[in-house]
């Protein structure tokens, strides 16, 4: 699979948004919503809440600024954020189920559910941006 295609301007803007969306997600995790963050982890980590919210959040601002600047392997990035999407899923759904609130917003099981079909969309954002979606239709003819 070719881990370089071209993208249209209007992919480029939408991966730029992603990537910052992403490394401030990520500061956000290792500062002003740490404790937020923890009540998306489930219980049944055998992990320390506070240290999955921060390697989480570090993965966060990494995938974001590869995203920005590391233009050569942008295919390969997209299918690892599309990745980090599905592997976070589980804990965006222990939340709904576990009727844990968080941000402000997210202080219902309506608000809880909604958010869950958010996640398919950041995995197609993802894959339609950094032209790894295309990529992989080119490899397969």
């Amino acid at each position: 699979m070719k881990n370089f295609i071209q993208t249209t301007t209007l992919q480029k803007v939408f991966r730029i948004l992603l990537a910052i969306f992403m490394i401030y997600a990520g500061f956000s995790h290792l500062t002003f919503n740490r404790i937020e963050f923890q009540s998306q982890v489930p219980d049944w980590v055998p992990v320390s809440k506070d240290i999955v919210v921060i390697l989480s959040g570090i993965v966060e601002m990494i995938l974001g600024l590869t995203l920005l600047f590391w233009k050569k392997q942008r295919v390969n990035i997209g299918w690892l954020l599309a990745l980090f999407f599905v592997l976070i899923f589980p804990g965006n759904v222990a939340q709904y189920l576990d009727g844990r609130d968080a941000f402000g917003v997210l202080d219902s099981d309506r608000a809880r559910l909604i958010r869950l079909f958010f996640q398919p969309v950041l995995i197609a954002w993802a894959l339609w941006s950094t032209g790894a979606w295309q990529a992989r239709r080119i490899s397969k003819k």
